[in-house]
């Protein structure tokens, strides 16, 4: 900071009449002379010029500041402390003709909590305004600045807070003082219950249940956030397979759900095959999980809404983090560039193909089992075949923030993810060697432009671009034969929307939305010569509209809405209706009713158990309106809740009913699973949790009661339980911390899923066109039950005034329970009679660990 010394002060001549009127004011109005203040910089000068002494100092230190005049008659250290006293200004005399001028400093530390829970708010900016001093509280809310000027005034911001400014002098370094902000809700969106099971986990006033990763606490199993695992913890929701490209929401599958980043449907979801998800939690800030009574805003998701959201703020200070873990590395930045630019950045990728981990190896066995890589009982394996796989995963994202305009914000995005198998044969004795692959890829590229044009009324355009690819090429190794496999989704769109605030309660939200969807599928063997490449086109143009209305007191909230879909290759149109109504019945308890109706044109289907070497089996296909029907459901759910500040219950009773659905896309593993005919099923039970939560610990019980069921007519018997149908799930967890240090344990346990087993006694069908398995009918059989104990603990700590860091551990099946996941029969050939039993295990036990600093 630059200095200068003043010279003596020169007296300015004073006219005659400045002296008058001097003396007037003197003389009738002595007290308003007395209580005038004098500006620091004229003062200075003036005892600079009658002491015969210099200051040195910035004129910014001393511009802020008007004192009392001093009284010239008293010593020159007496004067100096008054001028202390009135201003945060240190004099210090360096001999007996110069004295310099310095702000005063403080450290200051301070709590940052949340007003409502009490809550550490964890990851707010801290800056010191006019300098490019800033800090970032940590996982306990504090945050501490050492050298701070008492004059300072610091600008403390966190998303989802009220943005507040305090000064330095008010917060001393010792003790840490608490620093209440009060959260900001969008009125239409209250948080319902603020801690649903874990801190970071929200229960929204549409009964949704909003995930922010950025306060997220811990869950059984996770050292670190996973998205699409963390969900799995919310009643309704499950994996009958433990993996995230399977996540079934009330009995529906995987494909049924609707997934968005930032608005882009996502065509993949998982790494390492589903067991890790693709999107990385450190810029994903929030997300928003829908059971039931969408928006109408949404299209597609016959079964649920993961709507994923990054962080959309442009930070006065650059932060990130970096971080490791037994299966991959990862980085991440925000990036400001000015006030109305920033750059958010991230990328991660696995270490498999260096180093094997026990986390690895778990991983490996339970992908892999039964496919080409692992499968005991294929020929090619008992011929004394030397196998080596290579297996990576990498995923990276970009976001432009820009904000030109303070009612503006332009948005740009973009992100890619990828997995990778590499798998070599040779045999023993020769030299001959083919090479498998299999790679699946998802890119996507979206913008937006968001504006308020008054109080009440804003806009949002958003369009999007997203490419899927699976593609496999399978080699056998003593037929030269050679199977080239491929799926490939493309699909753009955009969609316009408008809120208008009617009145204060009242909201009204119009929108169009057109996207195009083409999917390509290629078979391609060169023994026997044969190709097929079948490629469709679906064109949607959707119209939607909804009010809604929350009471003043915010005891009743009512969401309505209508979505109109219009596919012109079919010249059909699709009314979609949507409800949701919350009502309060007095200060703990409150009723919630929901109601939807939804379709979509995308769903996935499997050909061949062996496709795509046996690993990623399913492929996306489009609805022809013929045998693949547009999949159209209809839900209606009805609840009630009590909410107490430590203390939370649910029960909430659902029916749903989704028609067009076809055997091949439900994994058939009996007589159905080389059919295609088109069917329903019917899925109805309750849901039950309690949550009891305090400061230190929080702990829950769920239970989740349905009763799934097809409809095929063109099956005997027709009707019959789904695939998915888990009647009894029980969930029990809880977490706990002290200090720095997070502990939590959960216990899961479901009973068995359906499975088909052959007819004891004749098992086998002979023809001459080939053997068949004869089958009881289906799914009369059940799974055992499954039970699956986590642990997982983390601890924070500071490295510097500016760099925090988490070391965290996770054991997954902590007794390492052998749970049978599925059970199906098939032939060698079909000329043999012999029945191949295949039983699919779940993870044995699996530790992992991470390691991370954020700045």
């Amino acid at each position: 900071m630059a200095k200068r010394t003043r010279s003596l002060y020169t007296p300015i001549k004073i006219r005659l009449a400045g002296v008058l009127l001097s003396l007037f004011f003197l003389c009738f109005s002595p007290g308003l002379s007395a209580q005038d203040k004098e500006s620091l910089a004229r003062v200075l000068p003036a005892l600079e010029n009658h002491f015969h002494i210099k200051f040195s100092y910035a004129d910014e230190d001393i511009a802020p500041y008007r004192i009392d005049p001093p009284d010239l008659e008293k010593q020159l250290p007496e004067i100096l402390s008054e001028i202390e006293v009135q201003t945060s200004l240190n004099f210090k005399k360096l001999d007996n003709r110069y004295y310099t001028i310095t702000r005063k400093t403080t450290d200051i530390c301070i709590t940052v909590k949340d007003a409502l829970s009490g809550d550490p708010v964890i990851g707010a900016t801290v800056e010191v305004t006019g300098s490019n001093r800033f800090a970032v509280t940590d996982t306990l809310g504090d945050f501490r600045l050492a050298g701070i000027s008492g004059n300072a005034e610091l600008l403390i911001r966190s998303m989802g807070y009220g943005t507040t400014n305090i000064r330095a002098a008010e917060w001393t370094a010792s003790p840490c003082k608490p620093l209440l902000l009060r959260p900001e809700y969008q009125e239409l969106e209250e948080v319902v219950v603020k801690q649903y099971l874990t801190t970071g986990l929200q229960k929204k006033m549409d009964g949704s249940v909003g995930i922010s990763t950025e306060s997220f606490g811990i869950l059984p199993g996770l050292a670190e956030p996973d998205i699409l695992h963390t969900i799995q913890a919310l009643p309704g929701v499950k994996s009958v397979n433990e993996t995230v490209s399977n996540i079934n929401i009330r009995g529906g599958s995987h494909d049924q759900n609707l997934i968005l980043w930032d608005g882009i449907k996502m065509y993949q979801s998982g790494h390492f095959f589903g067991l890790i998800s693709a999107f990385n939690p450190y810029l994903t800030r929030n997300v928003s999980v829908i059971k039931n009574g969408a928006s109408a805003l949404y299209g597609d998701g016959v079964s649920g809404t993961i709507d994923m959201r990054s962080a959309d703020e442009i930070d006065n200070a650059f932060t990130g983090g970096a971080g490791f873990n037994l299966i991959g590395a990862d980085a991440f930045a925000r990036i400001p560039l000015d006030k109305k630019l920033a750059v958010h950045i991230s990328a991660r990728r696995s270490v498999t193909d260096f180093v094997s981990t026990p986390t690895y190896n778990s991983y490996f066995d339970r992908v892999f089992q039964d496919s080409k890589i692992t499968d005991i009982d294929n020929q090619e394996v008992s011929e004394d075949i030397r196998r080596n796989e290579n297996f990576f995963f990498y995923d990276a994202s970009l976001k432009i923030l820009y904000d030109p305009h303070e009612k503006h914000k332009v948005r740009a995005n973009a992100i890619i993810f990828k997995n990778s198998l590499l798998y070599d044969e040779s045999t023993a004795s020769t030299s001959e060697s083919k090479q498998s692959t299999l790679d699946q890829q998802n890119l996507a590229f979206g913008a937006s432009v968001e504006s308020e044009w008054s109080a009440r009324f804003t806009s949002s355009v958003n369009a999007y671009y997203t490419k899927y690819n699976l593609d496999a090429i399978n080699y056998t190794l003593f037929t030269d034969q050679r199977l080239i496999l491929n799926n490939e989704v493309l699909e753009s769109g955009v969609r316009l929307h408008t809120n208008y605030k009617i009145t204060n309660t009242i909201n009204l939200l119009n929108g169009y939305q057109f996207y195009e969807v083409g999917i390509t599928n290629t078979d391609d063997i060169n023994t026997p010569r044969f190709r097929v490449k079948e490629k469709d086109v679906i064109k949607n143009h959707a119209f939607f509209s909804e009010v809604s209305y929350q009471s003043p007191q915010k005891k009743t909230y009512i969401r309505g809405g209508l979505r109109v879909n219009y596919i012109g290759k079919f010249e059909k149109y699709i009314y979609e209706p949507r409800l949701n109504i919350r009502q309060k019945l007095n200060r703990r308890f409150a009723l919630e009713l929901q109601g939807e109706m939804r379709s979509q044109v995308t769903n996935q289907v499997i050909d061949l158990q062996r496709d795509f070497l046996g690993v990623e089996k399913r492929r996306w296909i489009l609805s022809n309106n013929d045998d693949l029907p547009v999949t159209r459901s209809k839900q209606a759910s009805v609840g009630i809740n009590y909410n107490r500040s430590s203390f939370y219950t649910g029960l909430e009773v659902f029916y749903k009913t989704v028609d067009g659905i076809t055997t091949s896309g439900q994994e058939f593993q009996n007589e159905g699973q080389y059919l295609r005919t088109a069917g329903s099923y019917t899925t109805k039970g309750l849901e039950f949790l309690i949550n009891k939560k305090t400061e230190r610990y929080s702990t829950w019980l769920s239970y989740t009661y349905s009763v799934n069921d097809y409809e095929f007519e063109a099956l005997d018997p027709a009707s019959f339980p789904n695939n998915l149908d888990i009647r009894h799930s029980v969930s029990f967890a809880g977490t706990y911390i002290i200090n720095k240090l997070k502990l939590a344990l959960g216990l899961n346990w479901h009973s068995g899923r359906p499975f088909t087993m052959p007819q004891e006694g004749y098992e086998v069908i002979e023809r001459q066109t080939g053997n068949t398995i004869n089958y009881n009918s289906s799914n009369s059989d059940r799974l055992p039950e499954f039970l699956r104990a986590d642990l997982s603990s983390t601890y924070n700590f500071s490295i510097s005034e500016k760099v925090n860091a988490t070391v965290g551990i996770a054991i997954l099946n902590v007794f390492n329970k052998k749970n049978t996941l599925d059970i199906y029969y098939r032939l060698e050939d079909d000329q043999s009679t012999d029945i191949q039993r295949v039983e699919n295990l779940s993870l044995g036990i699996t530790p992992n660990m991470t390691f991370r600093v954020f700045f």
